[in-house]
């Protein structure tokens, strides 16, 4: 057992190697927390992270990731008071039609909070941001679903020369061996 050193008038000191210390304990949890995202998420129960990811998939007719969708959920809870009651009401309203895409249900939704917030979800996705606002939240840029509608056809955006990743031409040759006489 270590003695705290003390003053004159019988406080506790801290000397300068525990400061040091103890800033450096303080900066270190608080990379690791920055660095392990999920932690910080589980203000959201998983089961309404669960029904986002199920209303999320009918949807949204991509491969979604559960993360992104973690991140999103965990913003929607703080717009939406009620998000617990929507969410399972849009998915009664898709379980009531067998909606297996969501053209088989959208329609259904009614006009208002359900609709609005079902739009949102969908430029949730493929926006990666919380809104078009200059102080929107973003969720993922690589994530985002822009992009991926139309990955069949269109390079991605690159400064790359030949193509994504690449900086330089490939060498061709001028033209075959000259020619015999």
């Amino acid at each position: 057992m270590t003695r705290q050193p003390k003053d004159l008038n019988g406080t506790l000191m801290m000397s300068r190697r525990g400061i040091l210390l103890g800033g450096a304990t303080l900066f270190a949890g608080s990379i690791a927390a920055s660095l392990c995202p999920t932690l910080a998420l589980a203000a959201v129960d998983a089961g309404t992270q669960g029904q986002f990811m199920k209303l999320s998939n009918l949807l949204i007719q991509h491969q979604l990731n559960p993360a992104v969708g973690a991140r999103i959920v965990d913003m929607a809870s703080g717009e939406y008071k009620n998000l617990a009651q929507m969410l399972d009401a849009i998915i009664a309203i898709a379980e009531k039609k067998n909606a297996a895409q969501v053209e088989d249900f959208f329609a259904d939704i009614p006009d208002g909070e359900l609709k609005d917030f079902a739009h949102w979800v969908i430029s949730a996705w493929y926006s990666g941001c919380s809104s078009e606002k200059r102080n929107a939240a973003v969720f993922t840029y690589e994530e985002a679903l822009t992009f991926r509608t139309t990955s069949d056809v269109v390079t991605i955006p690159s400064y790359g020369l030949s193509g994504p990743n690449l900086w330089t031409r490939p060498n061709v040759p001028l033209s075959a061996p000259m020619p015999r006489f």
